[in-house]
């Protein structure tokens, strides 16, 4: 079997509502967020996922990722990896685009990265990290984390730039497949929210 890898992105907090920068702050999911990491859940326990019976599942620590991965019942099943945390946003924790932009006119994350925290090769290593683990398995993984980090993920999949992530966003409590195509990696879905409609 050639191993996918499934991520789903946290649950609604009120920083991901604001827009703010939300990287090792531990914020709680909203109402809303518990609600869509029920719906996640359920999803994922349909056809054609059938609950992930043989899958490893794994979360970042922080607490809106691994209680979306409770919510939606794979919390027994979990493994914590650092490898999955959020970007450490530095002085930038806690900002908006458009707070940032004020005082750095132009800046760009995934070209310009952020004061006193993580830099971009660090965040590309522990998305490559991610990466051969998933491809090293046999089957396929799931894995429980951020926008940020998982928009990583998707870029170095595909053996693109991590610039490449600015380009394919992620909403809360979304849905993405990593497989394969004619033998090279691929998207087979992204940023699926179809679950959380109705």
């Amino acid at each position: 079997m050639v191993p996918r890898i499934l991520l789903a992105r946290h649950g609604q907090t009120e920083w991901s509502l604001s827009g703010k920068h939300t990287g090792r702050t531990d914020v709680p999911l909203l109402e809303e967020g518990k609600r869509g990491a029920e719906l996640l859940g359920e999803r994922l326990h349909r056809a054609p996922f059938e609950g992930l019976g043989g899958v490893e599942v794994r979360t970042s620590p922080l607490a809106r990722a691994r209680e979306t991965c409770e919510l939606a019942g794979f919390g027994e099943r979990a493994s914590e990896w650092d490898a999955l945390l959020e970007w450490d946003y530095g002085a930038y924790e806690g900002m908006t685009p458009a707070e940032i932009q004020a005082i750095r006119p132009g800046w760009l994350i995934w070209r310009d990265g952020v004061p006193e925290g993580e830099t971009l090769a660090d965040v590309g290593a522990r998305a490559d990290e991610v990466v051969a683990w998933a491809r090293a398995s046999d089957r396929d993984v799931l894995v429980f984390a951020h926008g940020h980090i998982l928009r990583s993920i998707g870029a170095r999949w595909l053996g693109l730039p991590l610039g490449f992530a600015a380009r394919i966003r992620l909403n809360p409590t979304s849905l993405s497949v990593l497989g394969w195509a004619y033998g090279e990696p691929a998207i087979e879905s992204w940023n699926d929210c179809g679950h959380l409609a109705g």
